[in-house]
């Protein structure tokens, strides 16, 4: 696993945000201004602005001035930085319920020592 719990924590967190999501939606595969990102968006410009610090912040979005204007790209990178990171934690709950299963199915098939000492002692008479 290449992200670490930090870097994680702040990544979940940037896409933690409906408005944020919602960016990074708009921004699949293009590059655009906040100006353009604020089109029908439910906040301002100004808002638009401080979520794009957030997602660059976490590293899911670069920016680029062209004169007098940001222009804001997705970096997917970091999106799959998030997916890896999700599979990693996944393949620990995966581990931890095939260790569960074990040990109910083998509770079900062979009595426990315990078990197996308890019957011995009743059918001599303890």
């Amino acid at each position: 696993m290449k992200t670490t719990e930090r870097e994680a924590a702040d990544l979940f967190f940037a896409l933690g945000d409906e408005t944020r999501l919602s960016v990074l939606s708009k921004l699949r595969g293009r590059t655009l201004t906040a100006t353009a990102l604020a089109e029908d968006a439910a906040v301002t410009r100004q808002a638009i602005v401080k979520h794009l610090q957030v997602l660059d912040g976490a590293g899911l979005v670069t920016n680029e001035r062209r004169g007098r204007e940001v222009l804001y790209r997705p970096v997917p990178r970091r999106l799959d930085d998030a997916r890896e990171f999700l599979d990693y934690i996944s393949a620990g709950w995966d581990r931890a319920i095939d260790r569960l299963r074990q040990a109910v199915e083998g509770e079900d098939r062979e009595p426990s020592v315990a078990q197996a000492e308890g019957s011995v002692g009743e059918a001599a008479g303890r």
